[in-house]
């Protein structure tokens, strides 16, 4: 799945090729100068971890592959605008694939940033239940503002309704007001059980969304592995994987990855791959 749609993923043309960097290589060093390195970790370094019989290495990626599958993110209710400066300018300077930034802050960014950042937001965030006219209204005004991409939350009392027609039906209907801007679906795993887990893998699939998210990271559990190799199971073969929530290590990060994951939303990537003890997203 990696090297699918490499040019929405925020990703340069030289791109990934067998877990390398290509001759194509055009980033700046000193973008990395910071901790950062486009080199894989030392053999002293490397860190294996095994879940469910599968083992993941440090090793796996480098910094400046994880880096672009990164949707870098700053979502706090109290967000300053020097918090999204800050986000903005990390993103421009490690190349994440977007900046994941509330509504309001959309147009600002735009204005300020123009095409130097991927601007993502987010819809009905974080519990779901606005009405499905208030969710197209705020997409309307998102694209308006010069949004690239859209993180929506389904409507998760529906879905534990067993209204699964109802969530699908919303789903298509915001994906028709986005068009070609990408469209992320946040279904919210750790309310879920896992059958409903599998109807939304084929609501999302159904109504034509781009990507399957586990999380808002405002709910009581992030993203796990389990949910992720579901999704590969049940979702079509046009629809990518967003992990978001919990991912505090470089070996969460790769570990995601390695299972498929073509983005990742949280807002301790640089920290951690620069080795700071990281807090929040």
């Amino acid at each position: 799945m990696i090297d699918k749609d490499i040019s929405e993923l925020g990703i340069l043309e030289q791109d990934i090729v067998d877990g390398e960097i290509s001759d194509g290589e055009i980033l700046d060093q000193k973008f990395f100068s910071e901790g950062i390195s486009g080199e894989r970790v030392s053999d002293e370094e490397i860190v294996d971890k095994k879940i469910g019989g599968q083992t993941y290495s440090d090793n796996d990626f480098t910094d400046r592959q994880i880096l672009r599958r990164i949707d870098h993110t700053q979502l706090k209710p109290y967000a300053t605008w020097s918090d999204i400066e800050k986000l903005c300018d990390e993103a421009i300077k490690y190349q994440t694939a977007s900046v994941c930034i509330p509504p309001v802050y959309v147009k600002r960014v735009h204005d300020a940033y123009g095409g130097k950042v991927n601007i993502c937001t987010v819809v009905g965030f974080p519990l779901g239940y606005s009405t499905t006219v208030a969710k197209v209204a705020e997409v309307e005004q998102a694209l308006a503002d010069g949004c690239n991409e859209i993180d929506m939350v389904v409507n998760i009392s529906d879905v534990k309704n067993g209204d699964y027609v109802r969530v699908e039906e919303e789903i298509r209907t915001l994906k028709r007001v986005c068009g070609e801007h990408i469209l992320k679906v946040i279904i919210e795993t750790c309310y879920l059980s896992d059958e409903e887990k599998i109807a939304m893998c084929k609501a999302v699939t159904n109504a034509g969304a781009d990507y399957i998210k586990t999380s808002t990271g405002f709910g009581t559990g992030g993203a796990t592995i389990e949910d992720v190799r579901l999704f590969k199971r049940y979702i079509g073969q046009n629809v990518r994987i967003k992990a978001a929530g919990g991912v505090k290590t470089r070996k969460d990060l790769v570990m995601f990855l390695a299972e498929g994951c073509e983005r990742i939303g949280t807002s301790s990537a640089v920290g951690i791959l620069q080795g700071e003890q990281t807090q929040g997203y």
